[in-house]
């Protein structure tokens, strides 16, 4: 019976099934998180690079209170605005890239005086977002803003692994560390470069040329993502050994309360 091709049909992880890895860089974000009542306000931003969990989190969180989920770019008119006293709060990402400065300027107002608590997620904490409205730039800057920290080599590693398992892929142990060596270390290009070598390594399996997720497939597809030190050298790998399981441990120390941005 000839070998099995795997079949180029796309892989992509359900957003509900992606596990939030809590590490040192985020352990402020979810410690505030559980904290709704110690909001001051009633309001939390939480800001970081792209791909850093801002959106995770506000999902996670809005899943759990059943809080309003809102994007800023398609917050809707002040005609067309959830009905607050309904509902268990706001969950606002992109909130920086707000359509209209006075919808969010209404929503902060109205869920204060319906006692609701307003998450924000954006790249800047709102102190330094550019808004023109002087009433909208007080509230902001009296905001409590929480950075989710660049990752750890810990959490890359972890993110890395999970990726890779998410879309069935085996791969040795010294390709991960290769990649983690030579992509950016932010968890937005890890994301894209699963998907890439993902995609590629079907693509080559589909014409015959199995191989699997390697360096030298890295080398061609990602060149613009591993920058200039294209002539680094290749590790060879062997046969893809099962990717030994990698636990987090649950009892991460807690870092000091987070001051008051």
């Amino acid at each position: 019976m000839p070998d099995q091709l795997p079949l180029p049909f796309p892989r992509e992880a359900r957003p509900e099934a992606v596990v939030f890895v809590h590490a040192p860089s985020n352990d402020a974000a979810m410690t505030w998180l559980d904290r709704v009542a110690d909001w001051p306000q009633g309001r939390l931003a939480l800001w970081g690079e792209a791909g850093c969990g801002k959106t995770h989190l506000l999902r996670r969180w809005a899943d759990l209170s059943g809080a309003h989920y809102l994007t800023g770019p398609e917050l809707p008119g002040l005609d067309a605005l959830p009905d607050l006293p309904s509902t268990a709060g706001l969950a606002i990402d992109d909130a920086d890239a707000m359509a209209e400065e006075a919808t969010l300027l209404h929503l902060l107002n109205a869920a204060a005086e319906a006692r609701l608590p307003v998450l924000l997620a954006a790249r800047a904490p709102p102190a330094r977002w550019p808004v023109r409205l002087r009433d909208l730039a007080s509230r902001l800057r009296a905001m409590t803003a929480v950075e989710i920290l660049p990752p750890d080599d810990l959490l890359l590693h972890v993110l890395l692994a999970r990726l890779l398992a998410d879309r069935q892929q085996r791969v040795p142990l010294s390709t991960q560390e290769w990649l983690l060596s030579h992509l950016p270390r932010t968890p937005a290009a890890l994301r894209v470069a699963v998907a890439r070598l993902d995609r590629a390594s079907l693509d080559r399996a589909a014409l015959g040329h199995p191989g699997g997720i390697n360096p030298r497939l890295a080398r061609d597809e990602l060149a613009d993502l591993i920058g200039a030190d294209l002539d680094a050298a290749v590790p060879v790998d062997g046969p893809d050994p099962a990717i030994p399981e990698t636990r987090v441990s649950s009892r991460l120390p807690s870092p000091p309360a987070p001051p008051l941005l």
